[in-house]
């Protein structure tokens, strides 16, 4: 799907592309595709290899083209009804007054860029301004969904406090991946940043805009970094308190197991089929039984005393 969106008062769509226009296309088809190359001759390799999910944040030129790859934060809901953090590439394409942005996949951060700048009533993002606050949206999404990490952190290590559960693990294991995603998408935005950067010492755009990007692209890597680290040093904690309770109950286990051999090899030897003086006497069994539970509860609090219990 192929949308021109122009800027006045904030992003508003128009019916066809004009000059210094920005066209946004989601999720081509084959005519989209044919469309673009036919009307502004654009390089179909950085179109399609905005299509794979795996594809590195980059910088490339070619033929007059500026192309920029970055990768986007998304949330969605898997068939469970969990929500699932990941990053998408987003293609940016640049020539003359040609702005064009490709991405493949469903991101809640276009539309809302779009609601923000005729909420803010921004009057004017033009090619490398516009360039530049997609960055800064990337980033302050990436914020957002990192601070409901965060809440789903808390919430877990709550639940974990009252009860060991595999679920509440789990989950903490599936926080640190989506941190992971985010960390390495966020690596490479910063490098392309910084190479963009070097590209655009000789154009014209805002300075301050730049500036912010770098901000808040720092500001994100840090905070998921921070988060992963915390993450990463819960589950370790956790793993410990699980291989000390295993180790407490193996114990305790053990101690049963000796008190109730005490108890069955003095049954066994007076069990014998030998003569020992108390086959005859009526309370043998009795005194038998009573020796051993005597044995097995003095047992029971030596072990106590030494801690084994």
């Amino acid at each position: 799907m192929i949308e021109f969106w122009k800027c006045t008062n904030g992003f508003k769509q128009v019916s066809e592309w004009e000059e210094d226009c920005w066209i946004r296309v989601t999720n081509p088809t084959p005519d989209d595709l044919n469309e673009l190359e036919e009307k502004f001759d654009t390089p179909s390799d950085f179109i399609q290899d905005a299509e794979d999910v795996e594809e590195r944040p980059r910088i490339e030129s070619e033929s007059g083209w500026l192309m920029s790859l970055f990768r986007v934060p998304t949330r969605e809901m898997d068939s469970d009804g969990d929500v699932v953090y990941n990053t998408v590439p987003l293609a940016i394409l640049v020539h003359n007054t040609v702005f064009i942005t490709v991405c493949y996949y469903k991101t809640e951060m276009l539309e809302d860029f779009i609601r923000w700048t005729n909420r803010k009533h921004i009057g004017d993002r033009q090619r490398y301004d516009l360039m530049l606050s997609l960055f800064l949206s990337s980033s302050v999404w990436y914020l957002k969904y990192l601070k409901q990490m965060n809440v789903m952190m808390k919430s877990a290590e709550e639940q974990l406090e009252e009860k060991m559960d595999n679920e509440q693990l789990q989950q903490m294991m599936g926080i640190e991946r989506y941190l992971i995603y985010f960390i390495t998408s966020l690596r490479g935005n910063e490098v392309v940043m910084a190479r963009l950067k070097k590209h655009l010492r000789h154009l014209p755009y805002d300075e301050d805009l730049l500036d912010d990007v770098e901000v808040e692209l720092q500001q994100a890597y840090s905070t998921a970094n921070i988060y992963s680290d915390i993450l990463e040093r819960q589950r370790e904690s956790y793993s410990s308190i699980i291989s000390n309770n295993l180790n407490n109950i193996m114990k305790q286990l053990t101690t049963i197991t000796i008190i109730l051999m005490i108890m069955t090899g003095i049954s066994s030897f007076f069990g014998m089929n030998v003569p020992n003086g108390l086959e005859t006497w009526v309370w043998a069994f009795p005194c038998i039984f009573l020796v051993s539970g005597l044995v097995a509860l003095i047992s029971y609090f030596i072990f106590k005393k030494r801690n084994l219990f």
